[in-house]
């Protein structure tokens, strides 16, 4: 398995942005994501995770608003090494589109100042590196919401912007407003829908892509054999793409990916995240995990350089399914009225 020898190799974030590791670390598991029960017994705090990713170059820590306790836990994890990370949160997401009810996001100006001043106070600093908004509000035009953003940077409590899971349009219109440095959406060997409008446009606009589930929301890790090794209160059991009746046609996506692991004497993770690095090199992405040694797994993939072949395989996998269940409005790719509506 490939492991970092000293800090893995960095990125520049946007085309003005702030340099950091190839890989970085999203706090999303704190929240529990897919229904999984707090183990103690396996679960390392977050002072061993955030210490552990500094030690290894993993400088872009992500979190946002509606991770569980992740900006406290964040926060004082960091409190003596704050000028060694590079710091994002979220904003936007009141509710998810759970649980049969519909979502509820908010950009409006006044939001936005709000959740900005209790993220700071729940992060114990004075400034946010990189503040997104999470999903884009289907109500409010991106226009007003990244002026209010905006605002926050002159403000000095926002360094630099950016969006998720937004339209190519959306994108564009709010670059327009202010320089959007990084755009984070769903991207893996599993999900590759962004490279249809999305990637091409940020390329165009000098904004990096910040892969979030880069791991196929765990599928591309090797560790699930079977639909059955999902528990059963695990909502990828929900998702399209874990189904039964398509889960042996991608499990054997996942074997090639595999197979080329062992060439490099790598793990399945690590392919698929230098698979990612090798798009662009504004591309970072930000697997999760809660456990050290998945933390330093993760950072090896990037020092794993594949084949021109190897690249020329995995571009050539499919995968069955839907990336997510039916969703509501702007949860994916999501756009805004126009501006004066």
């Amino acid at each position: 398995m490939a492991t970092p020898q000293g800090p893995i190799p960095q990125r520049q974030l946007g085309s003005t942005g702030p340099t950091v590791g190839a890989i970085g670390y999203g706090a999303m598991g704190f929240a529990r994501p897919y229904g999984q029960a707090q183990d103690d017994a396996t679960d390392d705090s977050a002072d061993a995770l955030i210490g552990r990713a500094l030690d290894l170059g993993v400088t872009l820590v992500d979190s946002s608003d509606v991770y569980g306790d992740s900006e406290e836990a964040i926060g004082k994890a960091i409190a003596r090494r704050r000028d060694q990370v590079v710091l994002a949160t979220k904003f936007g997401i009141v509710r998810g589109p759970f649980d049969g009810q519909p979502a509820i996001i908010n950009g409006r100006p006044e939001y936005v100042r709000e959740r900005i001043d209790r993220s700071l106070k729940r992060l114990g600093t004075d400034h946010v590196d990189l503040y997104y908004q999470h999903r884009v509000d289907p109500d409010t035009p991106i226009e007003e919401t990244v002026g209010a953003m905006a605002e926050l940077v002159e403000q000095g409590k926002v360094r630099y912007l950016g969006l998720s899971e937004a339209a190519p349009d959306t994108i564009r219109r709010a670059h327009a407003v202010h320089p959007i440095t990084a755009v984070q959406t769903e991207w893996s060997l599993w999900s590759r829908d962004i490279e249809d409008e999305v990637f091409p446009l940020c390329r165009e606009l000098g904004i990096s892509v910040v892969p979030y589930s880069p791991l196929g929301r765990g599928m591309l890790t090797g560790k699930i054999t079977s639909f059955d090794d999902l528990p059963e209160n695990d909502y990828r059991r929900k998702m399209p793409r874990f189904a039964r009746e398509v889960f042996e046609t991608n499990l054997a996506a996942v074997e090639i990916v595999r197979e080329i692991a062992t060439a490099h004497a790598a793990v399945p993770g690590q392919v698929a995240l230098a698979w990612l690095l090798a798009q662009a090199p504004g591309v970072v992405p930000i697997p999760g995990t809660l456990h050290v040694d998945r933390l330093a797994e993760n950072a090896g993939g990037a020092e794993l350089e594949l084949t021109a072949d190897e690249l020329k395989r995995l571009d050539a996998l499919t995968v069955a399914g839907e990336r997510e269940v039916t969703l509501d409005q702007n949860w994916s790719y999501g756009g805004t009225p126009p501006l004066g509506r």
